[in-house]
């Protein structure tokens, strides 16, 4: 590290207040030293990686760092703040402060090196060395490794006069502490280094230079001080070297500590596993060894084998009840499948509007295509989208598979949503398929296996056995039952006309403001895009796509027009996001009542349901049909009666509007803002546009 830190790039009396200043004066060095070529750009490259994690550690230690265009050559600047800097750690501010700037094509050498300083600073002789090093000249010697924290120490005490017994002293300390790591252990010690508990570990981070090496580093150091025989790899920016697969299957656990997503996690498939974020393995190694030694002990078995979490992976605690688990399973497969509906419903719903209703009926374009000609186009757009509806299904059971048993579900769900797909087993079908096929794997997966077949159980045994098992169950036993419950609520749903038509309307309506987005929303908004998401849809299952848009975009333009209506009613935050809501809302983004809502619930989403009943159950009446799942007022020359849909959901927006600035007027003013009749809010009356407040 001869040349990446020198005296220049060290101050030993940092006065920034903030970690902001504190990366700009040390980049400031950089900058005068010609390893960084604009600063403000490099700053906000630091600024970019501390806003995906914060860098501050346990420690007093903040560690600020970025690959970045703007640096010629990987450099280290140190800053030592009297005060302390919050770098958002959880034992309060950063005194030692480290500012890693690497160029975007840096060697690997060089990352090498900066992963060693990331080492260092887990040695306490190390962090109390540079907190007492007295110039910046042996402050980065240390740092280089030019000179011991014993001889750092020791040139600390001479400067302060305090004499050589003092600065021996730390060298004594050492060379005890030397002398100790030779000394017999004692013999339960010994019995257990004659046969370990073996683990295996990767940690990474999104930058890979600091907390990834940072975090080995207080696993191995860990594993030592209880006996434990702990394999790390580093998986940072200068590549990663493979574990052994023979250490891998002779450990006993596997601690994943890392905020990117684990490159080749099959590996580790069949062992007990923690996974949890990098800087919990440098906060709390010590517990996530106790904790997967605990997993051993009771034979839990997982298959960690996605590249990336699924949407419940750390979730929570183990001690949610099984419909929690459940709506989490199947908000991953909606969440999944909703994009397939919204690209394929819109290419449909454009492809009808520029060939016209018959578009459906035309041949296929690979057989019959003109360039000059409109129908040609609506053709192929219809196709297209009629192509990404037939993944729909498959989509949806995949995925619910994946959020019960990771990556090694995907294969039998996808199978068995195929299935249900062919056997016209439809909506419920994928739902059917989806859950039996996470549950066969998570089934499979709890059975105890030698260790030799470890490796091919993500790749062979699980995939064959649960597609087998989940393709006969679907095939033979529960297909024929289902599709048939599917025909039948297709067929309620076509006959529904009149008074039960409005109530559906109501309901759905009810539901899609109920949580502006979360699962009740989502239930509703699935329900709708499934009877859309075949290629002839039938004009009840349009009717009631149209009363979930229409219903689902009440509550955010309810609250931007009671903002602009009675602002006073409202705090200064609130009607800055009113102004936004108009946008949101006008989209079919009901999450944009949310901040309104959290603020003022009880009033908030009682008056969002009640315009969302009313507009669902106007919708339903006035027959409006939409054949696009997704778009707000951008789709409505695609919308079936377009100025009743309009009607309808300008009435329920009037309802909710009507009934929040009732309730919050029995409030009173919101508090910052002037009451009605005293002189503040006089004034602000007289500003007009200043300030939106209502007479």
């Amino acid at each position: 590290m001869s040349e990446m830190i020198t005296a220049d790039l060290v101050d030993l009396d940092l006065s920034a207040e903030s970690k902001e200043a504190a990366a700009r004066a040390l980049a400031e060095r950089m900058v005068a030293k010609g390893r960084v070529t604009d600063l403000a750009g490099f700053l906000a490259d630091v600024a970019a990686r501390e806003a995906q994690m914060p860098t501050g550690l346990d420690g007093g230690i903040g560690i600020p760092h970025c690959r970045s265009e703007h640096v010629t050559e990987p450099t280290l600047a140190f800053g030592r703040s009297p005060a302390g800097i919050d770098f958002g750690a959880a034992d309060g501010p950063a005194d030692l402060i480290f500012l890693i700037a690497a160029p975007a094509g840096a060697d690997d050498a060089h990352l090498t090196i900066l992963s060693s300083l990331a080492r260092q600073l887990m040695n306490a002789e190390f962090t109390d060395a540079l907190r007492a090093v007295a110039d910046a000249e042996t402050a980065a010697a240390l740092v280089r490794g030019d000179v011991t924290p014993a001889e750092a120490a020791e040139r600390a005490a001479a400067a302060e006069g305090a004499g050589q017994d003092t600065a021996a002293a730390p060298a004594a300390a050492s060379a005890g502490a030397a002398a100790g790591s030779t000394a017999p252990e004692h013999p339960e010690a010994e019995a257990t280094r004659a046969r370990p508990f073996r683990i295996v570990a990767v940690t990474s981070c999104p930058t890979g230079i600091a907390h990834t090496y940072m975090a080995a580093e207080s696993l191995e150091k860990a594993g030592r001080e209880a006996g434990v025989e702990v394999t790390v790899e580093t998986q940072g920016s200068a590549g990663f070297t493979r574990l052994d697969p023979a250490v891998i299957a002779a450990a006993d656990g596997v601690v994943l500590a890392h905020d990117v997503p684990v490159r080749e996690k099959d590996r580790f498939a069949g062992k007990p596993t923690v996974d949890v974020g990098v800087k919990a393995g440098i906060n709390r190694p010590a517990e996530l060894i106790s904790e997967v030694r605990a997993k051993a002990e009771r034979g839990e078995r997982t298959a960690p084998a996605g590249a990336a979490a699924t949407p419940v992976d750390r979730a929570g605690d183990a001690t949610e009840g099984y419909g929690t688990k459940l709506r989490k399973w199947l908000m991953s497969g909606v969440s999944y499948m909703v994009p397939f509906v919204a690209a394929g419903g819109l290419l449909i719903a454009l492809g009808f509007a520029i060939g016209g209703w018959t578009v459906n009926k035309a041949p296929s374009v690979m057989d019959h295509f003109v360039w000059t000609q409109s129908d040609s186009w609506g053709a192929l757009l219809f196709q297209i989208g009629g192509m990404a509806f037939n993944f729909l299904i498959p989509v949806l059971a995949g995925y619910i598979a994946y959020g019960m048993a990771d990556r090694p579900g995907l294969v039998p769900g996808f199978v068995g949503g195929a299935i249900s797909l062919s056997i016209n087993a439809g909506f419920l079908g994928g739902l059917a398929a989806g859950l039996i096929a996470g549950g066969v794997v998570l089934a499979v997966q709890r059975v105890r296996i030698p260790a030799v077949m470890r490796g091919i159980m993500p790749v062979v045994v699980i995939p064959l056995v649960s597609s087998a098992v989940v393709g006969f169950l679907m095939f033979v036993v529960i297909g024929k039952p289902i599709a048939a419950a599917q025909k039948g609520m297709t067929d309620w749903l076509s006959g529904l006309t009149g008074t039960n038509a409005v109530l559906l309307g109501a309901l759905l309506g009810l539901m899609m403001c109920f949580d502006l987005g979360g699962p009740v929303n989502k239930v509703a908004y699935a329900f709708a895009t499934a009877g859309i998401a075949v290629a002839a849809p039938s004009d009840s299952a349009m009717k009631i796509m149209a009363a979930v848009m229409a219903a689902g975009m009440v509550p955010p333009l309810a609250m931007a027009l009671a903002t602009t209506m009675r602002g006073r009613l409202f705090t200064p935050a609130e009607r800055e996001n009113g102004k936004a809501a108009w946008v949101l809302g006008a989209s079919f983004i009901t999450e944009g009542a949310i901040p309104f809502a959290a603020a003022d619930p009880l009033r908030v989403i009682p008056s969002a349901m009640a315009g969302g009943a009313v507009t669902g159950a106007l919708s339903m009446m006035f027959g409006a049909t939409l054949r696009a799942p997704h778009g707000g007022i951008f789709v409505v020359p695609l919308i079936g009666n377009p100025f009743l849909y309009l009607l309808a959901i300008a009435a329920g927006v009037c309802v909710s509007t009507a009934l929040v600035v009732v309730l919050k007027g029995m409030r009173g003013p919101a508090q910052g803002t002037p009451a009605a009749g005293s002189a503040e809010g006089a004034a602000a009356g007289e500003k007009g546009s200043e300030q939106p407040v209502a007479a």
